[in-house]
């Protein structure tokens, strides 16, 4: 077994506190940290007491999360718990041996992450979002929402930005091709290009738009685009959709913040990373906001109301 897998177990019995510490692609607004805090809580930990318990925030920029992860490295912290695809590729790049706890990541196989599901192999572990394998449910969510749908946009990030496009847009493509839709992916490198995005995507006879999740922190810069192009927006995150976006399909964000605290504590406890199965979410959160829809002149059957897990008024 590496080195490192007991560093956590060494600290604690040294009188030293396990030191965890979250590397969190959003604001420091974002309520990861407070989840993480009630996962921990519940299974007995208390940041000051038996644990040491550390967030920063790269607010969505690359070399931002690639900096964090480097120092975090330098300090040798017990566990790095990496909220989503960009977080754990940093902190993947800056370590090997300092176990990873994915909270959650997108397309961890395909991105390179881990070995399989069920046997990791390397210092990360934790759970997967699924964010690209549910293209099918997104398209066909879109296709409810807009009966004549036949050409849906894409806005995602440039490899080089992170890597994680390239399985997401692939999974859109291929469910696009199954169900006769055509996909007018945009890839960008940041918010100074959203503009010429939505033009291209409209020009190109997008009647919807799917956004990947990397550019969530920039939100407010982007639905007001969905309405200047009219071009209904779909995020995987709910809080977009609360926002003013049309309409969200994810995993429950905040239930998988919590759990994977227990990963955290089963690290903490001497566990192998390597050797803790991935975990897949099983349900699927689809949001509407029904005062976007209205503004996009879209009519929302009360059946498909019926069916989601929340309508915003």
């Amino acid at each position: 077994m590496p080195a490192a897998w007991p560093l956590a177990t060494s600290a604690q019995e040294g009188g030293k506190l396990p030191r965890v510490a979250g590397l969190v692609s959003a604001t420091p607004t974002h309520p990861f940290a407070a989840a993480i805090g009630r996962g921990l809580q519940g299974l007995g930990y208390t940041d000051g007491r038996n644990i040491a318990l550390e967030f920063h925030y790269s607010e969505g920029r690359r070399e931002r999360a690639a900096e964090i992860a480097a120092d975090l490295a330098r300090r040798r912290v017990d566990v790095i718990v990496a909220h989503l695809t960009p977080a754990v590729t940093a902190a993947l790049a800056a370590t090997k041996t300092i176990p990873i706890v994915m909270a959650p990541a997108g397309g961890p196989l395909q991105s390179g992450f881990i070995k399989t599901l069920a046997r990791p192999g390397g210092n990360v572990t934790g759970l997967s979002n699924m964010d690209a394998e549910i293209g099918g449910k997104r398209l066909q969510l879109f296709k409810e929402l807009i009966p004549n749908l036949s050409t849906v946009g894409v806005l995602a990030s440039t490899v080089a930005s992170d890597p994680f496009s390239t399985p997401f847009v692939e999974d859109l493509r291929s469910a696009a091709a199954q169900s006769g839709i055509t996909l007018v992916p945009v890839l960008v490198s940041g918010p100074d290009e959203f503009e010429g995005a939505f033009a291209a995507m409209a020009k190109a006879g997008a009647q919807a738009v799917i956004v990947q999740g990397f550019f969530d922190p920039h939100r407010a810069r982007l639905i007001p685009l969905q309405m200047k192009y009219r071009l209904g927006y779909m995020s995987p995150n709910r809080d977009t959709t609360v926002a003013g976006g049309l309409v969200s399909l994810s995993s429950d964000y905040l239930l998988l913040y919590e759990r994977a605290t227990l990963y955290i504590d089963k690290i903490l406890q001497g566990a192998n990373p390597g050797e803790l199965p991935v975990e897949q979410p099983t349900k699927f959160q689809a949001v509407i906001n029904l005062k976007t829809a209205r503004e996009l002149g879209l009519t929302i059957s009360s059946l498909l109301v019926a069916q989601v897990d929340e309508v915003i008024e």
